[in-house]
């Protein structure tokens, strides 16, 4: 069983992360001291070697503890393997400063702050590749049924079908569900090969046998009164006890808890941008990027602009209403694509391939996002954002507010120019619900690297657009 496994793992992982400290701290003195490039020499210019490879009495203690701090001894079956760097980087960068900390106060401030720098490297690219190959293979061993942990779900609920569907994607992690006991469905019952196995009752039989590494809860939203007496039980035989609640139609996103004087408070959606400095930060950025924007493409807008006037009749720029952020109705700016029409015509719907009313030169600048470019200058009077949902015109912004879940989520922030949902390919005419599910996931995960990202691939994706017809 896998609860008599990890305590071996931890320790073999502890033991491979010190070795890996001494040996980076030592090619950091050899890099630094040893190679052809070595302007000073151990004992004569600088410490002697000794004196270096004393530190690490203290070195290796403190990273060690470090790593335990951002649980990296923890299991990390689900945890995915850019989390786990990001852990290892944060721990080396406080590692360097208690280094240089220590030699600071132990006044040995002559010590190499180049080799440490080297030190810090090393070890980060060396704890990673290590920490990958050893996920590697913990991976591919449980793809072949080894290093498995054995799990049995109390009721049967869309919960309880959600996790199975996580754990038997995901292979990798190395989780087996035997069956699902519940009170309501009937004994035999399948779902993706897991049978319900009898009532709940069972469970005072099933736990003694001491064959399980966890107990998943389950239950459905109607049988919560019986969720006291089962945690309860689970927790006398001293199996390990997971609550997946069964609220995905109430809490449609990731909740999140705030404690109110030891209350446990559950706010049903976080939304990073309604904290005032990451709407300062983000707003800087978009006046920043706005500005140099309009500079570096006014080349190009001059020759839409041109092209637009001499290929058809009308104004060059086109005005019209969206919605933007707190649902507020605002005046969006693009260079005007199709032929000019009224106001009913406008309104039958969006456009669609070989739609006629759009003029040839304008199918060019829809293809490349050129048509786009006019909101720069909305991004800088501050009615939208670079990066963010699309706007949606007020007629359409009706109609999917009652036909989409969640929908007007996506008002809680500024539109954008560019976003999530269109660098994944879900711009012009393709599912408004897919297009959804990304600017949600964009809106509850936002951060300034994660508006980088997005901007970052438009260049190579975001531009030329074969779903705008």
């Amino acid at each position: 069983m896998i609860k008599d496994n990890q305590t071996y793992f931890n320790r073999l992982h502890v033991v491979l992360d010190g070795l890996l400290v001494v040996g980076s701290y030592t090619a950091a003195w050899f890099i630094k001291f040893r190679s052809p490039m070595a302007t000073t020499t151990p004992g004569v210019t600088a410490y002697s070697m000794a004196m270096y490879f004393s530190v690490l009495y203290y070195i290796v203690p403190l990273y060690l503890v470090l790593y335990s701090i951002n649980n990296l001894y923890t299991s990390r079956r689900v945890t995915r393997i850019r989390n786990e760097f990001a852990e290892i980087i944060r721990a080396n960068t406080f590692g360097v400063i208690g280094v240089m900390a220590i030699f600071y106060i132990s006044d040995l401030g002559d010590f190499s702050r180049t080799m440490i720098f080297i030190f810090f490297l090393v070890n980060i690219a060396a704890t990673c590749s290590v920490h990958y190959m050893f996920r590697s293979v913990l991976y591919h061993l449980r793809r072949r049924g080894n290093n498995l942990k054995h799990v049995l779900c109390i009721g049967y609920s869309r919960a309880a079908e959600e996790y199975i569907d996580r754990l038997q994607t995901n292979g990798q992690w190395g989780y087996v569900v035997h069956g699902i006991l519940d009170d309501h469905v009937p004994r035999g019952t399948v779902y993706r090969g897991v049978k319900v196995l009898g009532a709940i009752g069972n469970l005072k039989y099933i736990l003694p046998e001491n064959k399980l590494d966890e107990i998943a809860i389950t239950l459905s939203l109607n049988d919560y009164s019986n969720l006291e007496k089962i945690v309860d039980e689970c927790e006398k035989s001293g199996v390990h006890t997971k609550f997946i609640p069964d609220y995905t139609s109430l809490f449609p996103s990731h909740p999140y808890t705030e404690d109110l004087m030891g209350l446990p408070v559950i706010n049903i959606r976080y939304v990073p941008l309604t904290n005032t400095v990451n709407i300062l930060v983000k707003r800087m950025v978009d006046i920043v990027g706005s500005l140099i924007a309009i500079v570096i493409f006014s080349p190009v807008m001059l020759f839409a602009a041109v092209g637009t006037k001499l290929t058809s009749k009308g104004p060059v720029i086109y005005r019209q209403t969206r919605i933007g952020l707190h649902s507020k109705p605002f005046t969006m700016y693009k260079f005007r694509t199709m032929r000019m029409q009224s106001e009913s015509e406008e309104k039958k719907g969006w456009t669609t391939k070989d739609d006629p009313r759009v003029t040839a030169f304008g199918a060019f600048l829809r293809r490349t996002s050129i048509d786009e470019m006019p909101q720069f200058f909305n991004v800088l009077f501050g009615k939208m954002s670079l990066v963010g949902p699309r706007p949606e015109r007020p007629q359409f912004v009706e109609k999917f507010k009652e036909e989409i879940p969640r929908y007007m989520v996506k008002h809680q922030v500024r539109p954008g120019i560019t976003g999530w949902a269109q660098v994944n390919g879900y711009r012009g005419d393709t599912s408004i619900r897919r297009r959804i599910e990304y600017d949600l996931y964009y809106i509850e995960n936002w951060t300034l690297w994660f508006d980088f990202r997005i901007m970052f691939l438009t260049v190579f994706k975001g531009f030329i657009n074969k779903n705008a017809y």
